[in-house]
């Protein structure tokens, strides 16, 4: 078994592998514009972060029910529990689905009726973190909360992601603060293909408590040494920026440097039937090329807990700790 770890930056739809669309866009009558399941994956080659959204917004196509939704969150809960995940916070993207038709209730009960039994089933205890799309409108936004108003007692937390560049943070301040009055934590998308100062941004005008990526915040020195000493969560996903070709390889990614500036960061999947891997494959795959020992992968899941939004069961999250420091490493992960 994998070291036990959370994963906080995980997208249900990119979880969407090409045998589950094929199925599912078989049981709702969509025709999808490949031949097969191979074909399909032979889509997965990306050369930015807009040619990945062009699909991965085309491919939701296939989800049209609560039921779907369901079957959706339980493929991921089962891999993500192979790989180690005793907790995971997981976006959805509402407004990708209500643009199609498909009402928020939907989306919200299916994925509810998975994650009201991932401790029973896979040992996994949930949080799901409603995305606004920032290349969408802020009065979309403030629509989709206002939406999503009857189902906050399944919902944690308001984040912000899609295509970033020429989206800035403050687009959406009035929806952050309508998220923060209504008692929501608040995370964002920022310094992925956007700059540094995103990343200030979404601290200053969205008041974030973890930020999404983060890693061009190393082209700010001042800006490291303010997300250490304040402790701010950054959770990356280190495959994801490779094959989005926001780094060349795995071997130049910045993590190591991050963690010897002092940040709290976290090792995540991103969208992983998407991008090649999910979350213990994104260990083994930074622990390998960056050559981490095993107290850097345990610092690595450690994080993960300490940055979760479990301050409504400390008690579990000091479980979960425990469960690290009593991990035995045998063969890279």
């Amino acid at each position: 078994m994998p070291v036990p770890k959370a994963e906080l930056h995980l997208h249900i739809e990119g979880t969407l592998e090409p045998e589950l669309a094929f199925a599912l866009a078989a049981r709702n009558g969509v025709t999808l514009p490949y031949a097969d399941t191979a074909a399909l994956r032979e889509a997965y080659r990306f050369s930015d972060l807009q040619s990945f959204l062009d699909l991965y917004y085309g491919l939701m196509a296939v989800l049209r029910t609560a039921e779907d939704f369901t079957e959706l969150a339980d493929a991921y809960l089962e891999r993500a529990a192979a790989q180690g995940v005793r907790h995971a916070e997981i976006f959805f993207d509402p407004q990708a689905h209500t643009a199609r038709g498909i009402p928020i209730g939907t989306v919200v009960d299916g994925l509810a009726a998975s994650l009201d039994r991932a401790e029973e089933r896979y040992g996994i205890s949930t949080r799901l973190i409603m995305c606004f799309l920032r290349d969408e409108s802020a009065e979309s936004a403030l629509a989709t909360l206002e939406a999503a108003k009857p189902y906050l007692d399944r919902i944690t937390g308001v984040g912000l992601d899609s295509a970033e560049v020429g989206h800035p943070p403050a687009k959406f301040r009035e929806v952050y603060e309508e998220a923060a009055r209504l008692g929501l934590r608040r995370v964002a998308h920022a310094g992925e293909e956007g700059p540094a100062s995103y990343v200030r941004e979404a601290l200053d005008v969205l008041g974030v408590e973890r930020v999404d990526h983060g890693l061009r915040c190393m082209e700010d020195p001042s800006l490291v040494e303010r997300l250490a000493r304040e402790r701010v969560p950054l959770t990356l996903c280190p495959l994801s920026n490779v094959r989005l070709r926001v780094i060349d390889t795995i071997e130049r990614h910045p993590l190591r440097e991050m963690i010897a500036a002092g940040l709290l960061v976290t090792v995540n999947s991103d969208d992983p039937a998407y991008f090649g891997g999910y979350v213990g494959d994104n260990f083994s795959a930074v622990g390998e090329a960056l050559g981490l020992g095993e107290e850097t992968l345990r610092e690595l899941a450690r994080n993960s807990f300490l940055a979760a939004f479990l301050e409504d069961d400390e008690a579990r999250r000091e479980r979960y700790l425990g469960e690290v420091e009593a991990y035995v490493f045998r063969g890279g992960e």
